[in-house]
């Protein structure tokens, strides 16, 4: 638990900032903690020409003057070097989202991952935490270890960017088989050769006609097709038919029903899109720099008004 701070001044860094959801989850994570402070945007342009910006930015969080910072693109990887210490989760992911100050030393975490599992976990009956992962920082459990669906329970997980690396870290931490296929196989490859370790079972897979034949449990989309504008935009063929039994999480969640989430609910199967991860994510580094969790129940009505439905 941290100390009580009168006042809590608290941001979001990246370029551009302007359609950012995190003032709001913020601001409503405030309020339901009945803790005083601000959640102010800090755009900083991209480095080069930002770099000076954000060292000075990092500055004002080490010296006390914020308490905390997210960071979206394009600078979830290019603060790393800036940072004194990563968490587990950060080194592993190679990106960023979320800024601490522990006794003058800047530590960076990622709560996408857990962000997705709580999420996924609150969809999915066939997930069951039974124990968790060492909190990578003290007051914030991460939900990644003790998920272990049975060997049969394979993911596909569709794209191999940045936002991949957080899902496929988080399923394979939770003893999932992944299987990544991208446009670029390189790419999954070398996503594929940065997560495996000796226990995680990853593969990498070009998008052809077997790869989406796989009956799979579970699969996600990490790209961003299917986000306003290109609204028609689906990463699944259109015509192919969908795993039997699987579960569809778009990462996508502008539009709230991608085609992608269509065309599975079409074919009889449970699906969300990630703004729970949004939600959850936001949850855990509140946490992290406040030491006080907020009501989930707040933050989702300040974003998606009656949109929770578990």
């Amino acid at each position: 638990m941290t100390e009580p701070t009168a006042f809590f001044h608290l941001g979001l860094t990246g370029f551009p900032l302007g359609h950012s959801l995190s003032p709001k989850l913020q601001s409503a994570a405030l309020h339901s903690t009945g803790l005083s402070g601000e959640y102010r945007l800090y755009p900083v342009a991209p480095f080069p020409e930002g770099q000076a910006a954000m060292i000075a930015l990092l500055d004002r969080l080490r010296s006390g003057e914020l308490q905390g910072l997210n960071v979206t693109i394009p600078h979830k990887q290019n603060v790393i070097p800036l940072l004194d210490e990563l968490t587990p989760a950060a080194r592993a992911i190679g990106a960023v989202n979320t800024i601490s100050c522990q006794e003058k030393r800047l530590v960076g975490d990622n709560t996408d991952a857990a962000g997705f599992l709580a999420d996924l976990e609150r969809h999915t009956p066939f997930i069951s935490p039974q124990n968790h992962l060492e909190s990578s920082s003290p007051q914030v459990p991460h939900p990644l270890r003790g998920l272990c669906p049975s060997s049969l329970h394979e993911a596909l997980v569709l794209g191999a960017g940045g936002s991949a690396r957080a899902v496929v870290y988080a399923l394979a931490q939770a003893g999932w088989r992944v299987c990544i296929a991208a446009r670029r196989l390189e790419q999954a490859r070398d996503l594929t050769a940065s997560l495996s370790t000796g226990e995680s079972m990853i593969t990498a897979l070009p998008l052809d006609a077997a790869t989406f034949s796989r009956q799979v449990s579970l699969l996600v989309n990490t790209t961003p097709l299917g986000m306003a504008p290109n609204t028609e935009a689906s990463p699944w063929p259109h015509g192919t038919p969908f795993p039997v039994q699987a579960f569809v999480y778009d990462l996508v969640y502008n539009p709230a029903e991608t085609q992608l989430l269509r065309s599975a609910r079409a074919a009889g199967l449970p699906a969300a899109n990630g703004l729970g991860m949004l939600v959850e994510q936001a949850i855990l580094g509140f946490e992290i720099w406040t030491g006080r969790r907020p009501l989930r129940q707040a933050l989702w009505q300040a974003v998606a008004p009656g949109q929770e439905s578990i």
